[in-house]
């Protein structure tokens, strides 16, 4: 757990100054795009806000492979120092099932959070899940 820990820290230091992902193009797919990039385009965006996930969901072309709704997406917004207090807007799909390009989002605001990722060469590539501070004491170290 010790390189979720590194990785955790390396999130915040990478997201904290991501208000757009550099370079990126609404509505494309980029195939030369890394693990990290895809990362950063589908979970980083301190401007974001409830009222904006189906725009943003669509504009970044966050789907699944076969172009049905993801059930969930998370946006991690201003990150400070510290991996522990994070906020960040959850969407969730309106409509089980949904599929391109009929995907309803309902945006939800969540502060003081732990955020969990996988990393694969120190940096982050895949949102894990987030944790209230309570929820992190069954012994995983962050």
């Amino acid at each position: 757990m010790k390189t979720l820990f590194v990785c955790t820290m390396l999130v915040l230091l990478f997201a904290s100054g991501f208000s757009k992902v550099n370079n990126f193009q609404p509505s494309e797919h980029r195939p030369e795009e890394t693990p990290y990039e895809k990362f950063r385009r589908q979970h980083v965006d301190a401007k974001m806000t409830e009222k904006l996930c189906n725009t943003e969901i669509s504009n970044r072309n966050i789907y699944k492979l076969d172009n049905s709704c993801k059930e969930t997406n998370t946006f991690i917004l201003s990150i400070p120092a510290k991996y522990r207090n994070v906020s960040i807007i959850k969407c969730k799909l309106k409509h089980q099932g949904a599929r391109k390009p009929s995907c309803q989002y309902e945006g939800r605001l969540l502060t003081n959070r732990i955020i969990v990722v996988k990393c694969e060469g120190e940096l982050p590539v895949h949102f894990n899940r987030d944790l209230l501070p309570s929820e992190s004491n069954d012994g995983e170290q962050l």
